[in-house]
């Protein structure tokens, strides 16, 4: 069995709580979903919803509140640089919908993650229409390749409520740093 190793996503991972602040969140990741494809598993608190796709079991979303997990996995390994412009690529709405130039934070950090090449970056996404009563949305995509396998691992949460909630921003990342691969 492989596992996505949570210490070094962390690593990898600008945390914008300070240290601990998220330990009370990671406590609240209660239930444990696998997505439909059988092929990882994820870690939320009680009260999020996760689903897969309909006719896509590797395309798992987690929700809960105003915060957004997407997983989306693919056999195989596909190159580092384009996959992670196709994670770039995941939206709320349709990219028609939103203005095409985006406000990075970060972008293209690489690592490594055990045996696996890993990107992340981050930025707000601005949306023409409100989503979710929102219309900024702060996004990070982690892309991680190796072992067989492509992952894409999509984090969102209005930008407003990212800034102001490190309770938010800590519950999101340790949702996202739940995954695990199986």
């Amino acid at each position: 069995m492989q596992q996505w190793v949570k210490t070094a996503l962390v690593g990898l991972v600008v945390v914008a709580a300070p240290a601990g602040a998220g330990d009370e969140e990671a406590a609240t990741l209660v239930v444990e979903h696998e997505n439909a494809a059988q092929t990882l598993t994820l870690r939320t608190p009680e009260d999020w919803v996760v689903e897969s796709r309909p006719g896509q079991p590797e395309i798992t979303e987690a929700r809960g509140g105003l915060l957004v997990v997407r997983v989306l996995r693919r056999e195989g390994e596909l190159g580092l640089d384009s996959y992670h412009v196709q994670c770039m690529q995941e939206r709320l709405a349709d990219p028609m919908k939103a203005e095409p130039q985006v406000d990075y934070e970060y972008d293209f950090r690489q690592g490594w993650i055990g045996e696996r090449e890993a990107l992340d970056s981050a930025f707000v996404v601005h949306y023409d229409e409100p989503v979710d009563g929102h219309k900024d949305w702060r996004q990070r995509h982690v892309t991680v390749i190796g072992q067989g396998e492509s992952l894409c691992l999509v984090g969102m949460a209005p930008r407003q409520v990212w800034r102001k909630s490190r309770q938010s921003r800590a519950l999101l990342n340790a949702v996202m740093t739940s995954v695990r691969l199986d």
